[in-house]
């Protein structure tokens, strides 16, 4: 296998070499061995060559899960360049601030327009699908030079570029393919979105590097799941607190055969110990639950698949890292107590793309300051407790309040607008917004969504807008969050 650090952007050139006719990769409309994955990647790779793509460049791929989707990434990377994988349901405003702000030079997307965004574009129908006779092994990246760059928000509600290194992305395949025990017998069922790196790291990169197979599923829906799996035989897959909710509540229908998974993963969200025992004997699977950060690369923690297993922890660091409890501070506190989590080691990102001193904030002498709140036991185990930030978590999919309330305010009747977290009993939170107009201006709730839902994806348009006369503050004059999130769970009327 690959052990270099900077060979991630050849793992499809080496094990297609070393592996050419094992079964890889597949959809619903490809089926792919290594062979054939690995001409797929030099064959876009050429197109990008031809299109002017070179080392360091950037290319946007807007795409719904598919085979092509892998293709495009390792083809940048087969080149020198970075990745930069787009939301498909991403508006054009949406679209267009990620494409701006990471430089992209092209873009893959589906569809037969040739520019986007003012950009060109090559059509996912138009990838090539044979490479030229003489296609030449350019040099490797180095290990420090970026790969992908992962989109995430943060306090100012305007999208980061999160530069992941190839040595990040090495470190953290060959730590999940080691700590999941993944062998080339085993098989994952990709349901995750592919543009958030949990999907590439744990479905896609980690699975390559074992030499198994990897089928990506269409939409999730609970009967879709259950048949990819009777069909198929998984060995695992990855999902979120909403997908295993999802899977507890729906009948079992009789022809369901779950009996090829021998563990599933889960994170992006805290879950509760009784769904995960649900979950569990209901379809006789070990979850393990883990937690992390798009900046470390996915994941620092994480249950073993056989050992202790802790339910209502998200497991020790993983090997490779450190995990710390800081105080207000800085300074590192004892067992049991209670502060911000803090993580070093080679997973921890290369910085935010043009925010120096945003990076600065969150990395501090090697360690990723998190914004989450937990302990550690004595053996390690990390327990998640509360969110410094106030990020509301949606199925998995993390929304900011600010960039919520920036969407609001481009109403010319909104003065004021918060955006809290209201528990949701399938999703685990929605997003809630209270909205103060201004005095000589009438607007109403659906007028509010309508205006939102132009101008964000549908995830993150509030479950509902409540225009408030003021909105509560704190003594120091500022909008008093915790005091809505409270008031959310018992109705506006409260206010």
């Amino acid at each position: 296998m690959i052990h270099r650090m900077s060979e991630i952007g050849y793992l499809a050139w080496e094990l297609g070499a070393v592996r050419s006719d094992d079964p890889c990769i597949r959809d619903d409309r490809v089926n792919l061995s290594y062979g054939q994955f690995a001409e797929r990647v030099d064959a876009f790779a050429a197109q990008l060559t031809e299109a002017g793509v070179s080392g360091g460049d950037v290319v946007a791929v807007m795409l719904p899960n598919r085979v092509e989707l892998l293709v495009a990434i390792m083809g940048a990377w087969r080149v020198g360049a970075v990745a930069t994988p787009i939301n498909p349901a991403f508006t054009e405003l949406e679209a267009r601030y990620q494409i701006d702000d990471s430089g992209a030079v092209v873009i893959v997307s589906e569809g037969a327009d040739t520019h986007r965004c003012g950009r060109p574009a090559i059509p996912v129908e138009s990838m090539a699908t044979a490479p030229p006779a003489a296609w030449p092994r350019h040099g490797a990246p180095a290990s420090s030079d970026t790969a992908l760059l992962i989109y995430t928000s943060g306090s100012t509600g305007r999208p980061k570029g999160v530069q992941l290194t190839h040595a990040n992305l090495q470190f953290m395949a060959e730590t999940f393919r080691d700590h999941l025990q993944l062998t080339e017998t085993d098989h994952c069922l990709l349901i995750l979105p592919l543009f958030h790196v949990n999907a590439i790291c744990v479905s896609f990169l980690a699975p390559m590097l074992a030499g198994a197979q990897l089928s990506i599923t269409g939409r999730f829906s609970p009967a879709r799941f259950l048949a990819d799996v009777a069909r198929l035989r998984p060995t695992y897959f990855s999902a979120v607190p909403t997908i295993y909710a999802l899977l507890a509540s729906q009948p079992l229908p009789p022809e369901a055969d779950t009996s090829s998974l021998r563990f599933a993963v889960c994170g992006a969200a805290p879950i509760s110990k009784e769904l995960l025992d649900r979950v569990e004997n209901r379809f006789g699977v070990t979850i393990v639950e883990g937690y992390g950060l798009t900046e470390g690369t996915c994941a620092s923690a994480c249950n073993p698949v056989t050992g202790v297993r802790k339910l209502g922890t998200v497991g020790p660091a993983l090997p490779g890292q450190q995990l710390a409890i800081a105080g207000v501070s800085g300074e590192h506190l004892p067992v049991g107590a209670t502060g911000e989590v803090i993580i070093k080691g080679p997973n921890v990102m290369r910085g935010y793309l043009g925010r120096p001193e945003e990076t600065g904030r969150a990395v501090v002498d090697g360690w990723l300051h998190t914004g989450d709140v937990g302990r550690l036991d004595e053996d390690g185990y990390l327990t998640l407790v509360d969110r410094i930030k106030d990020m509301i978590i949606r199925g998995g999919e993390n929304l900011y309040p600010k960039e919520i309330e920036n969407a609001l305010a481009t109403h010319d009747a909104v003065l004021e607008a918060a955006v809290v977290g209201a528990p949701h009993e399938t999703y685990g939170e929605v997003p809630v917004a209270y909205v103060v107009a201004y005095p000589d201006r009438e607007i109403t709730g659906p007028e509010l969504l309508a205006h939102v839902a132009e101008r964000l994806t549908r995830v993150k348009v509030p479950e509902s807008v409540h225009v408030v006369e003021a909105l509560p503050r704190n003594p120091v004059g500022k909008i008093d969050k915790p005091g809505l999130r409270k008031r959310s769970t018992v109705g506006v009327d409260q206010i």
